[in-house]
């Protein structure tokens, strides 16, 4: 697909230099492409930066964009391959993960990831219609948290080729140009990428939750809400599915299932010393909490952590805590609440 004819005389005055016509020729796919390199990179502080670096690359390159690609094409390349280098650039990411005090044995041990929530409310105005006819995942079911962790578990080099081809539907053959590489090796790695997921993430799991906002999700999420206030571990237990897991990127533990997450969170709260105050919101078009802790000697509830919670129909199956207090202003919530 090559540049539209609409989009021409706008390339011709960017290439001139003009400021505008380049901003109107990427503006329309900016969100987009944070939300296709945070697919990659499992960190929005990380996509916003690549977003940029992209842009910028593209500025650039100009002169040397023959149009052969659409823009967009043309954008997703750039930004494949400057997540792929970042993915190689160890320093972006900390060298060694924090170990948390003496926490109860662990159902089992993982290798880290490094990952970090996606507020819903940038993608409110993500298009609906970015991924072409091959497209094998909806928008909504692409930025869910058990496919990000399935993405984060692939090599790079698969990573890059199933969201290209499976999440936005480009063809093997733009797939294959995008990358430098043979038609051959992205079907090879699309086939491997594919099989890696269908051994991660249960099929038909993503059928079973609730619609967002309907009554039966605000049910779930009041209850569990209430619990994690009142402090009753018990009551939160109840929410949760037979098989339910907690997790803590990066942190290399798993607890599964009533035994262990509540073993796990009596310990937590032991340590805090008091129970949290959570604030409502959403993270990749999941039910989500921000996290205060009281303060003991002032007025007020300090940022915490948050929350992310997968649903079933009828339960929660995961419980996912980030730790970094960073992400508060991302999700426009503040740093402390006051206590009445």
């Amino acid at each position: 697909m090559t540049v539209k004819r609409e989009d021409q005389a706008t390339l011709a005055r960017a290439r001139g230099g003009d400021d505008e016509a380049f901003r109107a020729l990427t503006d329309p796919y900016r969100r987009e492409l944070q939300v296709h390199c945070y697919r990659i990179l499992g960190s929005l502080q990380d996509s916003e930066d690549l977003v940029q670096e992209t842009l910028l690359a593209a500025w650039r390159a100009l002169d040397r964009f023959e149009g052969r690609a659409s823009v967009r094409a043309w954008l997703y390349r750039i930004a494949t391959n400057r997540c792929l280098n970042a993915l190689r650039d160890r320093s972006r990411r900390p060298q060694e993960v924090q170990a948390m005090t003496e926490p109860p044995e662990p159902t089992r041990r993982t290798e880290p990831i490094w990952l970090e929530p996606y507020p819903d409310v940038l993608l409110d105005d993500l298009p609906d219609d970015s991924a072409g006819p091959a497209a094998r995942y909806e928008a909504r079911e692409s930025v869910e948290l058990s496919f990000i962790v399935a993405l984060q578990n692939l090599p790079p080099r698969q990573r890059a080729v199933l969201v290209l081809r499976d999440v936005l539907g480009f063809r093997t053959d733009e797939v294959a140009d995008m990358l430098d590489a043979t038609q051959a090796s992205v079907k090879g790695a699309l086939q491997r990428a594919r099989a890696t997921l269908r051994g991660r993430m249960p099929a038909g799991e993503r059928d079973r939750s609730p619609l967002p906002d309907s009554r039966r999700e605000r049910e779930l999420v009041a209850r569990f809400a209430s619990a994690v206030e009142s402090g009753e571990v018990d009551e939160v237990i109840a929410l949760l599915t037979d098989d339910a897991v907690l997790t803590m990127p990066p942190q290399p533990l798993e607890y599964q299932g009533h035994d262990a997450i509540a073993a796990f969170l009596r310990h937590r709260a032991e340590l805090r010393g008091a129970a949290l105050r959570v604030v409502p919101t959403r993270a990749n078009t999941q039910p989500a909490f921000a996290c205060y802790l009281p303060d003991p000697h002032a007025a007020i509830a300090r940022s915490y952590g948050m929350i992310v919670v997968t649903l079933t129909a009828e339960a929660i199956e995961a419980i996912t805590w980030f730790s970094d207090t960073g992400l508060f202003r991302r999700f426009g919530l503040p740093r402390t609440l006051p206590i009445p």
